[in-house]
């Protein structure tokens, strides 16, 4: 059957469509991107504009569309942090469905880590034994450990690259204070989940998922996204470490002209190295490998679990 997952996320809409069934990989056919920037349109109350609400509508409304028109038979929709935690969620959440027809589910901060490591479980397989993940999203930074389909131990902090550089970052390029202050908050916040963590022992293999790690990876000098799914990309602490002073002393415009970063992610780019940094450092990771699956990978498998044999 032809899948379609639609993810509201803090920074970008994205509409996935696989074409897949119980137990086959799904296979890629189609993918509707718009970048939207929730997180950073909260207000001082925390709550997401009548401006944000009217684009998030529309956005919502033309992957519907697209996913109509790609013959997508089962639509998957969710959102993520910025919807989770915005003071208004209930209206937000009520206005795309009465404009849409779209029932928007909000996952969880958990649900969010316990999904993205099943994607990388299915994807690294049972021979990487346990398991640690680290995915960077806009909102939020989700850790997950375990050996099985269902990790030990999973939280998620409020450490995405966009709601810090939105909150943090003010200045282009950032003044150094900013940089100090932002890095001491990220590692304290990091730290206290840490003990949760090494109680389970060391893991086996340590992955990454999303597109701060990807291009972080890049620049680092992974290999291009051209160059296909199955070509391995690790990022190295000692890579990073080097790389963090240099894009603090950049612009977003000069980061954008590094190999791999977008010009629309350059100006959050640096909150996430100091996110990676401070993950890497604090959980004693010297290299790490990017997996290719994530959070909408996660959903699909999981609705495939549910859908079972053929």
């Amino acid at each position: 059957m032809r899948l379609g997952v639609l993810d509201v996320g803090s920074n970008t809409v994205h509409l996935l469509v696989v074409d897949a069934h119980p137990g086959a990989r799904p296979l890629p056919a189609h993918s509707h991107k718009v970048e939207l920037r929730l997180a950073q349109l909260l207000d001082e109350d925390g709550a997401i504009g009548p401006d944000g609400v009217d684009r998030l509508a529309a956005v919502v409304s033309q992957a519907l569309q697209a996913a109509e028109d790609k013959g997508v038979e089962d639509l998957l929709p969710f959102a993520t942090s910025a919807v989770r935690e915005a003071s208004n969620a209930d209206d937000v959440l009520a206005r795309v469905r009465a404009e849409t027809g779209v029932e928007l589910t909000v996952l969880t901060g958990a649900e969010e880590a316990r999904l993205t490591f099943l994607a990388a479980r299915r994807w690294f397989g049972w021979s990487a034994g346990r398991l640690l993940v680290l995915d960077i999203g806009g909102g939020s930074l989700e850790i997950a450990y375990g050996i099985d389909e269902e990790p030990d131990a999973a939280v998620s902090l409020p450490l995405g690259a966009g709601r810090l550089t939105a909150a943090r970052l003010p200045d282009d390029p950032p003044h150094p204070d900013d940089v100090r202050s932002l890095r001491r908050h990220v590692r304290t916040e990091i730290a206290r989940t840490v003990g949760e963590f090494s109680r389970l022992g060391a893991p086996d293999h340590v992955v990454a998922t999303s597109k701060t790690f990807r291009q972080l990876a890049r620049i680092a000098g992974a290999a291009r996204s051209a160059e296909g799914l199955y070509v391995q990309r690790e990022l190295k602490r000692a890579s990073l470490e080097a790389w963090v002073p240099r894009l603090a002393a950049m612009t977003s415009t000069e980061r954008a002209e590094l190999p791999g970063v977008s010009e629309g992610r350059a100006h959050q780019l640096l909150a996430g190295a100091l996110v990676a940094e401070a993950a890497m450092d604090l959980f004693h990771v010297e290299n790490l490998e990017i997996c290719p699956w994530a959070l909408r990978e996660g959903v699909i498998l999981r609705r495939l679990d549910h859908m079972g044999p053929v």
